[in-house]
């Protein structure tokens, strides 16, 4: 992974849509190299609020930059992000309250005067004219100019070629409208991975298709950032609470690697160690081994050493940390300045970003 060049200030190249109710990405973000913190924006939905949420934001590396999602919430004062001392961006959705936009237009000053407003393909579908109705709002009620809000297309779930053909005409024509707005910068997020893995077979590794990064590669021509959901389904009750077996989502440059293990007559630690073992052998690991990230310094050492079998949590926060590291591998490249997310196009007029 490639910090910023010297002497330019780095701007994020990849906003994951982030689940605060799966414990492990946020410890995976706690365990982000810090030399690339500042290059990565995660979207965090929060389905609680509580002490431990905000202890976890806290605990985030320094430069790093989360957006805050309560739009499934109640508004409420515990919701009012500038209440949590956390630096942040507050996310907005276009049906939001107007309390709560005034909430998040004091939060966004309280800290990096940004927000991310937030478009769901599958929901906000109301027309270019309706849209704009709303974004204007938007700003009229948080006091912020379009200039200082990043915009976040979500496709939603893509997980076959058919979600794919769907989703690229709707997004392109969100994207001409988006256009007529002077966004501080746009990104394109889906969430490719399937809603549960229980027919999964176990004990060999499977490839998945990433249709959420095929759909991107298809826009590519647009300008639009890169996001996803990491490696969970972008539905939110979409968990499979009843399958606990050792299962590790590995990220290669079109696809994952799914790893269940179940491997029945063996200790759990055993299990989980062969997985790894099996893992580090094949040829889809990290060239770079367990320097690549957190993640892959973990599963190597089960692999060698055992260590320990882990929990659904762990090997959400592992899978994660190395999902993490791919995609923003594939994106920073120290030989493709002019790649995606990496040096901005000529300023426009205005002081926010223009779509090309």
């Amino acid at each position: 992974m490639v910090p910023a060049h010297e002497g330019r200030a780095a701007e994020p190249v990849y906003r994951p849509i982030l689940a605060t109710r799966r414990r492990g990405e946020l410890e995976a973000l706690r365990h982000l190299d810090p030399a690339v913190a500042p290059l990565l924006a995660p979207i965090l939905e929060i389905g609680a609020v509580d002490r431990s949420t905000r202890d976890a934001l806290r605990r985030l590396p320094v430069g790093l930059l989360p957006a805050v999602d309560v739009t499934a919430l109640p508004d409420s004062a515990d919701t009012e992000l500038a209440r949590w001392g956390v630096p942040l961006m507050p996310v907005i959705g276009l049906a939001e309250g107007d309390r709560r936009l005034v909430a998040h237009g004091t939060a966004a000053r309280a800290y990096a005067r940004r927000a991310l407003i937030r478009l769901r393909v599958a929901h906000d579908r109301a027309g270019p004219d309706a849209d704009t109705t709303a974004v204007e709002r938007i700003w009229r009620f948080t006091g912020l100019a379009p200039e200082e809000c990043d915009l976040l297309v979500d496709a939603g779930d893509v997980c076959c070629p058919a979600d794919v053909r769907v989703a690229e005409p709707r997004v392109r024509r969100l994207l001409d409208w988006a256009r007529r707005h002077a966004w501080r910068s746009a990104t394109v997020a889906a969430g490719g991975m399937p809603p549960t893995l229980s027919r999964v077979p176990t004990d060999e590794p499977i490839r998945l298709e990433r249709w959420d990064w095929q759909l991107w590669q298809r826009l590519t021509d647009v300008g639009v950032d890169y996001g996803d959901y990491g490696v969970g389904p972008a539905l939110a009750d979409s968990g499979d609470p009843g399958d606990r077996l050792p299962t590790v989502r590995y990220t290669a440059d079109d696809g994952w690697w799914v790893y269940r293990w179940s491997r029945r007559g063996s200790r759990g630690d055993d299990r989980f160690a062969d997985l790894c073992r099996t893992l580090v052998a094949a040829p889809h690991w990290s060239r770079a081994g367990a320097a690549f990230s957190w993640g892959d310094h973990e599963l190597l050492r089960r692999a060698r050493r055992g260590a320990g079998a882990g929990s659904i949590a762990n090997w959400t926060a592992w899978s994660t940390s190395h999902h993490l590291a791919h995609v923003l591998a594939a994106l920073v490249r120290p030989d493709d300045s002019t790649g995606p997310g990496w040096d901005p196009p000529p300023s426009p007029p205005q002081r926010g970003r223009s779509l090309r």
